[in-house]
């Protein structure tokens, strides 16, 4: 077991006399997310549709070369999990991976939108698969590090929500903010492009800011949490090198983990569902409701209205009837909600294009739908700080970095197969690729809404089932955090004894 020295929670915050977290430190950690924001926005909105629809590649090949990526987070993800995990150094276990991650990842993503002209199709799939991969590879390395400092920081049941709220919001922000300003800006309707997200113009624009924001905000992320790195949980000292197998046992123990296997059932689902929602939403939102780029952005800032009420709410959920509970009502009900404007388009129920209603409607229905899914996200995130104190009573060891690198990698390869459904879709709907203005017929739109619908639904539900799995209560939390006092507490007097006999016990 790690000594008082190795780690601090912040229940224990007080009693070891750590400084309290302060404001401007909170703001960095939480604003780290802007970057991750920014990533998700462009992969799962713009990228399929700008090869397609902007470059002209079929979007089988696009979702086909986006889902492959998931074999490299297969491997990557893991490794800088386990590598951060066990990481000694005068910046701690987390933070040189922060500051690694932050030019690589700008880089990447840039590249990702200036493929050489004159490929092939095939040629351009492996383009998108080779700066995708090599962008998410990039992004999981500050990610993991960022979300696995959450339990370090705290161990307070409720606190950990607060946490991830704030983390929560920062990301929407990133995704739904950065949107907002680039359909504003670089896809302002011009009158040959009056609907901006068809100008091939924008998207350098578009490229070059994101890119540059998520550099500064990783770094300020850095700077900003700096302080905390004397009060983190460092890594363990180990005698001996741990051989290979041994690191793949020890990472295989912590993630048989029941609570943690019911999250990753559940995200698996979940996160295919919001990669195939945000892949296809530009879609509907181009050829099905024929929104322009203002529209589209008043659109996007229902979604930081969501976070904002979700932001507050999901603490006072998680307290009142548990974590699990409001993860697995709030994203049941939140996305029956958010379909429901598919689904009376299709039946000739809703607001037609150009209707004066349409636009507000759709706004009352993504802030509500949004808030919601956004409160069962926050819990999930929090539930799985939980698991990393269940995992150490019975393993002895602290592997947040493990635990929140196969949730990255669960995260980033569900998304992608989203994405590859979202392709299958179009496929299946005889969607035109790069199609002349009127090309699109009223057939295609709506098979596309037909196959989407029980899709969606389908996938939150059996994701949100697996949670029934999920073991800890707040009282079995809090039952964990005592068990852990105890232990350090013990190592701390055996230490100090040692220290008096001016040896180690024999």
């Amino acid at each position: 077991m790690a000594t008082a020295r190795d780690g601090v929670g912040g229940g224990a915050n007080a009693v070891r006399g750590v400084p309290p977290i302060t404001v401007a430190t909170r703001v960095s950690y939480g604003a780290g997310a802007i970057a991750n924001g920014i990533k998700n926005a462009a992969f799962t909105t713009y990228l399929l549709f700008f090869y397609s629809q902007i470059i002209g590649v079929p979007a089988g090949i696009v979702s086909a070369a986006v889902a492959l990526t998931l074999l490299v987070d297969a491997v990557a993800d893991p490794l800088l999990g386990r590598w951060s995990d066990m990481t000694r150094s005068r910046w701690g276990r987390r933070h040189p991976f922060i500051y690694g991650a932050a030019l690589p990842t700008a880089l990447f993503f840039l590249l990702a939108w200036f493929p050489p002209a004159g490929m092939t199709d095939l040629q351009m799939g492996v383009w998108i698969f080779a700066t995708a991969a090599l962008t998410r590879m990039s992004i999981s390395a500050f990610e993991i590090a960022t979300s696995a400092m959450t339990p370090e920081m705290t161990d307070d049941y409720r606190e950990r929500t607060r946490l991830f709220s704030l983390r929560w919001w920062f990301g929407y922000a990133g995704t739904y903010g950065f949107t907002t300003l680039c359909l504003l800006t670089f896809f302002a309707a011009t009158p040959e492009y009056p609907r901006g997200q068809l100008n091939p113009d924008g998207y350098p624009g578009f490229a070059i800011a994101g890119a540059l924001t998520i550099l500064a905000v990783i770094l300020i992320c850095g700077i900003g949490t700096h302080n905390r790195i004397p009060h983190l949980r460092q890594a363990e000292v180990r005698a001996e090198r741990t051989p290979l197998l041994g690191h793949l046992r020890e990472m295989g123990a912590a993630l048989r983990n029941r609570a943690f296997l019911a999250i990753f059932g559940f995200g698996v689902l979940k996160y295919s569902a919001i990669g195939l929602y945000s892949a296809t939403n530009l879609f509907f939102a181009t050829y099905l409701f024929q929104l322009n780029a203002t529209q589209l952005a008043i659109l996007t800032i229902d979604s930081l209205v969501a976070a904002t009420i979700a932001a507050p709410l999901a603490p006072v959920m998680s307290a009142w009837i548990g974590k699990r509970a409001s993860s697995m009502i709030f994203a049941i009900a939140g996305v029956a909600i958010g379909l429901s404007p598919l689904l009376l388009s299709y039946m000739g129920w809703f607001f037609v294009p150009g209707d004066p209603w349409l636009v507000p409607t759709l706004f009352a229905i993504g802030a509500i739908y949004g808030a919601m899914v956004a409160i069962s996200l926050i819990n999930t995130s929090s539930m799985l700080a939980d698991v990393v104190e269940d995992s150490a009573v019975r393993t002895g060891r602290h592997e947040a970095g493990t635990f929140f690198a196969a949730s990255s990698f669960m995260q980033q390869c569900s998304t992608a197969i989203g994405i590859f459904l979202a392709g299958r879709l179009l496929v299946w709907s005889d969607f035109p690729a790069r199609p002349a203005p009127g090309q699109v017929s009223e057939e295609a739109i709506r098979s596309l809404v037909i196959h989407y619908i029980p899709c969606s639904i389908g996938l939150w539900t059996l994701g949100a089932l697996i949670l029934l799995f999920y073991p800890i209560t707040r009282a079995k939390h809090e039952s964990n955090v005592a068990a852990l006092r105890a232990r350090e507490a013990e190592a701390r007097a055996v230490e100090m004894d040692n220290s008096a006999l001016l040896g180690p016990v024999r």
